[in-house]
């Protein structure tokens, strides 16, 4: 007779739950997997896809716009809040469907209850029922973090919330300048709405590069969205329909709606971690090792819940070899250098890779290429976007170290120019690659004059946007 109810149980049906569950039960484990509300996670329900559909329903207002200069007239345009919230909806449903119907094929048993940990080979379920596990894994994600202590701070809403609002926010406050920030300005004032970006500091993007940070306020700038810098909420007040935003600086703002984005935090509250004492870092996350193991022999972690890298290729990767590693006898940890990444703002960012800074800051001796220049489409659609685009090397080997580019497909490219970085292309490499023409993406292969650093770089001040 087992000892063990089961093999494994996952607490979480997010993108690395899931992933972590299917893997294993290939391998012959007996797995339960619990989740209390929807499965697929942050990234299925109320993250990368919803917003992904939202910013395709945003691109298509300056599509129309572009249309006139070549030859067509696009009439009675006409957007409806309810239709997209309604199809995206649909789509969701269908997706959790996918990832329910995955499950069952592996052999996986779905629990749709809350799931804590009670002891190290033990989960206690909502209902009281107690669940042994040789192995637990916990894959529970992050949150909209809330920390914000101001009067009326309850009135605003998350990137969860949004979503799923009844009415189209006309007017709308965003408090942060991280990527879920600058994505929903950026859709939302493709959509119609009139977007402020209130920020505590004077530069975007914590930890991308200085070009990047410095450039994509104008580009947002000139489609519409308005910043603030170094101001924050001192207080949010209903006033009949609408809500009145007080800065610390003494002015009111007002707007249908208030989105508070200043980041996500490890979701650990409730799963009974002090029971067995699972070690927590300084962030409140969950503290594991290469192969994802606690300080406790039978407890893992994958995901944003650990918060190394919070992307949800990432926490597939991590699910992925935890069960190869644990169950397949194949062991295997996640390497997470030249990891590519996307924010979908208008236009979108790409980048992978060290950035300029990062680089020097190595000590190493860089050699910098990089382009700006006005996309093709721009001159007949009369659009002022420009692409920007800078490859760092490395003086020493000719390495390619980092690629960030800010235009159309950047989040395409830069998947690609991953698999170079991955298999340790050379800038000579990407010289002897033949050209793509016409397109953006054969700047990449093109460039040949180094760019110097001396100058000072651009500031992203308050100067090239719109005033309050």
């Amino acid at each position: 007779m087992d000892q063990f109810d089961v093999d494994l149980f996952v607490i979480g049906g997010g993108s690395g739950g899931v992933r972590a569950a299917r893997i294993a039960a290939g391998h012959g484990a007996k797995v339960k997997l619990a989740e209390e509300y929807r499965l697929g996670g942050t990234c299925v329900i109320r993250g990368c896809v919803p917003k992904k559909l939202f910013v395709y329903a945003a691109r298509f207002a300056h599509e129309f716009e572009d249309a006139a200069g070549f030859g067509w007239s696009v009439e009675n345009v006409r957007f409806d809040w309810a239709t997209l919230v309604a199809n995206k909806d649909k789509e969701i449903a269908r997706l959790e469907g996918a990832y329910r119907a995955n499950l069952v094929r592996a052999g996986v048993e779905i629990v749709a209850q809350r799931a804590s940990i009670e002891g190290p080979h033990a989960v206690r379920l909502a209902d009281g029922t107690q669940v042994t596990a040789r192995t637990i894994l916990i894959a529970t994600g992050g949150r909209p973090n809330r920390g914000l202590d101001f009067p009326g701070c309850e009135l605003g809403i998350s990137s969860n919330e949004i979503f799923d609002l009844e009415r189209f926010p006309e007017r709308i406050l965003i408090q942060g300048a991280g990527y879920i920030a600058l994505e929903f300005a950026s859709l939302l004032a493709g959509l119609g709405a009139k977007v402020t970006v209130i920020h505590r500091g004077d530069r975007l993007l914590r930890g991308f590069d200085e070009d990047i940070r410095a450039r994509i306020v104008d580009e947002m700038a000139q489609n519409g969205v308005e910043f603030a810098f170094n101001v924050t909420i001192e207080g949010i007040y209903q006033e009949g329909s609408e809500k009145r935003v007080r800065l610390n600086d003494g002015r009111d703002l007002f707007a249908d709606e208030v989105m508070l984005a200043i980041g996500r935090v490890p979701n650990t509250i409730g799963l009974g971690l002090d029971t067995v004492e699972v070690h927590l870092d300084e962030a409140g996350a969950i503290a594991v090792d290469d192969h994802a193991r606690t300080n406790i022999h039978s407890i893992y972690a994958v995901g944003d819940v650990t918060n190394r890298v919070n992307l949800t290729p990432v926490a597939i990767r991590e699910g992925h070899a935890f069960a190869d590693t644990v169950f397949g006898k194949r062991p295997w940890h996640v390497s997470y250098d030249n990891i590519p990444t996307a924010v979908f703002t208008e236009p979108e960012i790409g980048t992978v890779g060290l950035t300029e800074q990062e680089a020097r800051a190595q000590g190493r001796r860089l050699d910098i290429y990089q382009t700006d220049f006005r996309p093709l489409k721009a001159t007949l659609s009369g659009r002022t976007s420009r692409v920007f685009m800078k490859i760092v090397v490395d003086q020493a080997d000719d390495r390619v170290l980092g690629v960030h580019l800010i235009g159309e497909g950047s989040g395409e490219m830069v998947q690609m120019a991953a698999i170079a970085m991955n298999v340790g292309a050379t800038k000579a490499d990407f010289d002897r690659t033949m050209a793509l023409h016409p397109s953006s993406a054969e700047e990449l292969v093109t460039l040949r004059s180094k760019h110097t650093t001396s100058d000072p770089l651009p500031e992203a001040s308050t100067e090239a946007t719109p005033a309050l």
